[in-house]
């Protein structure tokens, strides 16, 4: 279905989404941050974690712009069941680079597009393997200062691409945006342009979205 007089509002101000979503000929009308509460409620799985935040973030901003189609992502980085944090410190870098060094651990992305009121979403899953990390590479990771904010203590488009060794899914998803379901969600929606990633999709049959629901 297409809505041409929809405007894209993208409910993130990370630069890396909004550079993702160029690259598929993608330029949001609006960047605004939801600023919510990520803290991870009680038991709360890291899968459900990312899909809860992508769509209270759509659904926040969505609540400012109601003429507006808003998309908005999370990501999650887990290793095992247990949810690592965005790291604000050194301290906190270090501790998820120590416990993700030579393990495999998994990131979750979820993308939600909320537009005439109803919420659809997207999840990507990617399963990295970290190279085992020596103290003195973590040490000399840690003065870039890229890991600053990041989920996982690390950005995979910086010099943490080289501690990984093994990765099956979505390279973008990793990055903060994964292109192939946020593609499929605009598409689905008469949102991609034509000039940009819509004649590349066109000959694709409609992925199917799953509706938001309420306490899932």
């Amino acid at each position: 279905m297409s809505h041409p007089s929809r405007t894209l509002i993208l409910a993130s101000a990370s630069p890396r989404r909004k550079d993702l979503l160029a690259q598929i000929g993608v330029t949001p009308a609006v960047i605004t941050a939801a600023e919510l509460d990520e803290t991870p409620r009680p038991g709360e799985i890291p899968r459900l974690l990312a899909k809860r935040l992508a769509c209270e973030k759509a659904n926040t901003v969505a609540a400012r712009h109601s003429d507006g189609a808003v998309l908005a992502a999370d990501t999650v980085v887990a290793c095992g069941r247990r949810i690592l944090p965005k790291a604000t410190d050194e301290e906190a870098a270090r501790a998820c680079l120590t416990l993700l060094s030579g393990r495999a651990h998994r990131v979750y992305t979820a993308v939600c597009l909320v537009i005439n009121g109803k919420a659809l979403e997207k999840m990507s899953e990617t399963r990295l393997i970290f190279k085992r990390l020596h103290e003195q590479e973590i040490a000399a990771y840690l003065k870039t200062g890229e890991w600053h904010g990041k989920a996982g203590g690390y950005a995979i488009q910086g010099y943490a691409g080289a501690f990984v060794r093994q990765l099956t899914g979505s390279w973008t998803g990793v990055v903060g945006l994964p292109l192939f379901e946020t593609a499929a969600l605009l598409n689905g929606n008469g949102l991609l342009p034509a000039t940009g990633g819509g004649n590349l999709l066109a000959s694709s049959p409609p992925s199917p979205s799953s509706p938001h629901e309420e306490g899932s």
